[in-house]
């Protein structure tokens, strides 16, 4: 399975969901990146993906987007095989 990384805030009902989406998908993992604790994090996640709102979520190399993209992703059935590193988006 490929690796989740999630920038997220303590406050995010969006990263809450996103976090439960990936988990009935068989995540088991996500690395989440606090931009609220750690100085400097946001700038770095607006470099990597130009938005400045929470979550976003990158799948392997793979940029999917907010909860809002994750969920569009697995609505069309593209979730699961970029989890499994077959596909990209």
């Amino acid at each position: 399975m490929q690796a989740v990384k999630m920038y997220t805030t303590a406050s995010c009902p969006y990263c809450v969901q996103a976090k439960a989406l990936l988990k009935r998908r068989g995540v088991e993992q996500v690395e989440e990146v606090r931009i609220d604790q750690v100085p400097g994090e946001r700038e770095r996640m607006m470099q990597a993906t130009g938005r400045r709102t929470v979550p976003q979520i990158f799948i392997g190399q793979t940029h999917v987007g907010g909860c809002d993209d994750l969920i569009a992703l697995d609505a069309r059935g593209g979730l699961l095989p970029l989890l499994q590193g077959q596909v990209s988006v």
